[in-house]
């Protein structure tokens, strides 16, 4: 099929979800991560297995204010489109898309100013060329008198940002897509379930059901009937989750009203958070069972961590002891750098130092993701990448600390490089995706959908 490079992504994406509504077991996922090395990965991924590749960013890591990364929506398209300039992936087959866009990072603010706010960042993104919006108004501000807020409000809420983020796309040139909107959140809000002790709720039939009917009616009151056709997502609670040392897998029995209850109107598919870390399998199953949008983000990061600390170990027992050899402390100063800001971290790990010192480095919710482009870190990992180009690492190191990245090596389709190492690990992670959604080639895209 010979698509436009104007809404072909959004194209690809509506296909997909017809096609699983459908009862094909296809399905994308989703790469929530402003990592460099992470969205490089994800593009040559995506080169290889001839798709689109959907990106997101959180109303936290990047708004107009700069969020944690320092870049607003604008200038994070154009992070993407040089990286993918660098990487020789073209950049209309990117799906942008923004992740629980509302008042979250202004929460603590009164109701009127973090909305304010928050219909500012989707304007921003609309302009920006988002075309993916996940409308999420669920969390109360600091005025609210009750808490959690009853559902009306919340889609209220939602509805007065997409009637935003509907004005910003009169903004934009003619022919550009129109933006298709996801609705609902997980629970609990966005940064993850930390609690040890019992797999979180699936979410109920009835309260989708409400979330959809109350939604609808908003939508509906501010004359976004169109709008509301392009709902194409909805997010509810698989029962999936991770937190320091454990991860809940999806167990299918539980969701089963889910699947059986998928709504008719508007034709949606179901979006599923937090899916890192689980197995092929279960990653298959809830694409069979309609969660056809899976979102993947730290253990993205946190392939990019062990793959740096394989490495930092073969260094160690390879050029550890030459005389001459300065190596590097990749490790000491990515530590150095958490306990120097411990913004990221100090509210999600607890215990004594030893413990804490584990959770900073060997954390599923790898919180060390936030500092690895702080300027003595990435000094330290030039210097490990440096040292280990100047000779060809010995197989037998290979094979100890990155094996399946060895296999490769020796099957000659890996070529035995740092970098590649690096990127190839990340990549294991996508490729378990990308198996499990089937992932869809742009020649395959059905031409009536």
């Amino acid at each position: 099929m010979n698509l436009s490079a104007k809404g072909a992504a959004v194209h690809w994406l509506r296909d997909i979800a017809d096609r699983n509504r459908q009862q094909e077991a296809v399905g994308l996922f989703s790469v929530c991560s402003a990592h460099p090395q992470v969205l490089q990965a994800a593009m040559r991924h995506a080169l290889a297995s001839e798709s689109m590749l959907c990106v997101e960013s959180t109303s936290n890591q990047v708004n107009q204010f700069g969020g944690y990364t320092g870049l607003t929506p604008a200038q994070f398209a154009e992070y993407l489109h040089s990286i993918a300039q660098h990487v020789g992936f073209p950049k209309e087959r990117i799906l942008l898309g923004g992740d629980h866009l509302g008042p979250y990072p202004w929460r603590r603010e009164s109701r009127q100013i973090a909305l304010a706010k928050a219909g500012e960042l989707v304007r921003a993104c609309i302009l920006a060329g988002y075309v993916k919006i996940h409308l999420d108004a669920s969390m109360g501000c600091a005025d609210d008198p009750v808490c959690p807020l009853p559902d009306e409000l919340v889609a209220q809420r939602a509805a007065q940002l997409c009637s935003t983020a509907e004005h910003a796309r009169a903004e934009l040139p003619a022919g550009a897509p129109a933006p298709v909107y996801v609705i609902g959140t997980e629970v609990p809000v966005p940064g993850g379930e930390q609690a040890a002790g019992h797999a979180p709720e699936v979410t109920r039939v009835e309260n989708m059901q409400r979330t959809l009917e109350v939604s609808r009616a908003a939508f509906h009151a501010r004359g976004l009937e169109n709008a509301w056709e392009r709902v194409i997502g909805l997010v509810v609670q698989p029962g999936v989750e991770f937190g320091d040392t454990h991860v809940f897998d999806y167990d299918r029995r539980n969701a089963r009203l889910l699947r059986e209850n998928l709504p008719a109107s508007p034709p949606l598919v179901y979006e599923a958070h937090s899916t890192d870390y689980q197995t092929p399998a279960a990653l298959r199953e809830m694409v069979e069972d309609h969660f056809a949008i899976l979102k993947v983000g730290p253990w993205l990061t946190f392939a990019f961590r062990e793959a740096v600390f394989a490495l930092s170990r073969v260094e160690q027992e390879w050029l550890g002891h030459q005389k001459g050899t300065q190596t590097s402390g990749v490790r000491r100063a990515l530590d150095e750098a958490m306990l120097a800001n411990p913004v990221h971290w100090k509210a999600y790990y607890s215990g004594d130092e030893p413990g804490l010192q584990f959770a900073r480095q060997y954390s599923y919710s790898d919180r060390c993701r936030y500092y690895w482009l702080e300027a003595r870190v990435q000094k330290e990992l030039e210097r490990l990448l440096a040292n280990l180009s100047r000779a060809e690492i010995p197989l037998t190191l290979l094979s100890q600390w990155l094996p399946q990245q060895y296999e490769s090596v020796r099957a000659g389709v890996l070529p035995a490089r740092p970098e590649n190492f690096i990127e190839d690990r990340i990549q294991q992670v996508l490729r378990l995706y990308s198996a499990a959604c089937r992932t869809v080639g742009i020649g395959s895209i059905q031409t009536g959908s």
